[in-house]
């Protein structure tokens, strides 16, 4: 029989191993360079934001070295104070505008201020471009940074970097089903601002001191860190495989002749492919009618701060995909007309309301099929997804032109 002094020691040896094989794992981790750090954390006005002065690679688009500045911007520090001689532009959007796919001497908001100083589009001014776009924001997040962040840094120009592909539906509670994030809703023909997602339990949960905590022990320890990346690879894999298997099974029920059904709903063609169709649904419309009246809301906030404001309309994979016969293809299957349906859309509304306008997908487009070359995604999923290297590089010579032409 063992004796209780000799079980202790064995559970104290095995403890110690344990302990000493994580901290050796911890110290080889580190020396490589290794990190995988959690870069969001929750906000009160806008339910989650970049986590101030965190730091560490993005893998799972694309790769890059991200650092978030200390006002949890994805961008090198900048004084609030805005510097004498000096024309500001804050840049607003999502994914496509924080852009950690690429490096930040990459993007098209570093390019930009690059280009707008070489063509001397406000002579005897230096140029600042400030980015303020955090990935899965909608326009609704969008305009309380512009009043909560902004601001504080005087702009001369705000940009709102519009990506169509699903800033629509994020406006929307009942299309995004998203209970943690602000909503904008019409009440008496009015946009009112909806906090209630401060109740709900899903954020309630992630703004605790337990889960802050644990973020905090996340970005602190590598080996949290690698074991959080393997479980992302894990479901990556196993949703690439479920894909394939719907994908199969849509081909096997495809009719004989080759054609595709005319379809018309989000459950058959995504709901992501619903913006290049007239909305029929009742909360298709009140999305666009609730992104349209954020829109203007944001051109009227601008307006009485005396700065300029600039709606550029974003490029999605499918609409600059260098090949018309895909393009076609992909219309047939859903049932729609154009793929810039969003974006012509968005410019009638710029000409009603005089809202200053960029559409940069139609001349995406043209550059595309000119040059035959993917201007969205990575390695083996090039042509979806966002913006690559020559993606930002294209769309950072459009938005120069148009205000270097200014």
């Amino acid at each position: 029989m063992r004796s209780p002094r000799n079980l202790k020691k064995k559970l104290l040896l095995l403890m110690f191993g344990l302990v000493f094989g994580l901290s050796m794992s911890e110290i080889f981790l580190r020396v490589i360079g290794y990190s995988y750090p959690l870069f969001y954390t929750t906000d009160y006005y806008r339910g989650f934001a970049l986590q101030p002065d965190v730091e560490g690679h993005y893998q799972r688009e694309g790769e890059s070295y991200v650092r978030i500045n200390s006002d949890g911007l994805r961008d090198r520090e900048h004084a609030k104070a805005k510097p004498a001689d000096t024309v500001r532009i804050a840049v607003l959007g999502d994914s496509f505008a924080e852009a950690m796919h690429v490096p930040m001497e990459q993007t098209f908001w570093s390019l930009l201020e690059r280009k707008l100083q070489e063509c001397h589009a406000f002579p005897g001014k230096n140029v600042e471009v400030i980015n303020f776009g955090v990935s899965g924001y909608g326009t609704a997040q969008e305009l309380m940074t512009l009043r909560q962040k902004v601001w504080d840094y005087s702009p001369d120009l705000v940009v709102l970097a519009f990506t169509t592909y699903n800033d629509i539906y994020d406006d929307s509670r009942a299309l995004s089903r998203t209970e943690e994030v602000p909503y904008f809703v019409y009440r008496n023909g009015e946009l009112i601002y909806d906090a209630s997602f401060r109740d709900s339990h899903t954020y309630q949960q992630r703004d605790s001191k337990l889960n802050r905590f644990g973020r905090w022990l996340h970005n602190e320890l590598r080996i949290i860190q690698l074991v959080h990346y393997v479980q992302f690879v894990a479901k990556l894999r196993l949703t690439d495989w479920r894909n394939r298997r719907r994908l199969a099974a849509q081909n096997q029920t495809k009719p004989a002749d080759g054609s595709m059904p005319t379809v018309r709903n989000a459950e058959d063609i995504g709901i992501d492919n619903m913006i290049y169709i007239e909305p029929r649904d009742e909360n298709w419309k009140e999305a666009w009618r609730v992104t349209e009246g954020l829109i203007k809301q944001m051109r009227d906030d601008v307006a009485q701060k005396r700065a300029r404001f600039l709606v550029v309309t974003l490029s999605n994979a499918i609409q600059v995909y260098p090949d018309p016969v895909v393009r076609q293809r992909f219309l047939q299957h859903i049932g729609a007309e154009t793929v810039f349906y969003p974006n012509l859309r968005l410019r009638a509304l710029a000409e009603r309301e005089q809202i200053d306008f960029l559409d940069l997908a139609q001349p995406m487009q043209v550059y595309a099929d000119q040059n035959k070359v993917f201007l969205h995604g990575f390695g083996n999923d090039i042509g979806n997804g966002h913006w690559n290297a020559t993606g930002h590089q294209v769309a950072a010579e459009l938005i120069a032109k148009k205000l270097c032409g200014k």
